[in-house]
């Protein structure tokens, strides 16, 4: 979870549960999730994901 609450955890989701489950965490089975979706590697998910928010926010 700590791609969003900051506890430094990627895989626990802190009792919220896991995005791709309904839940609110983002974790790092999300991004195998998705990255197996999309037909990319883990870290190719997690590079686009944090080159894009370095984009917004540095607005």
């Amino acid at each position: 979870m700590c791609y969003n609450c900051g506890c430094g955890v990627s895989d626990d989701d802190m009792g919220k549960g896991k995005i791709s489950e309904g839940g609110a965490s983002l974790t790092d089975d999300d991004f195998k999730i998705l990255a197996e979706k999309w037909g990319m590697s883990e870290e190719e998910a997690k590079q686009n994901v944090l080159d894009l928010l370095k984009k917004v926010l540095a607005k």
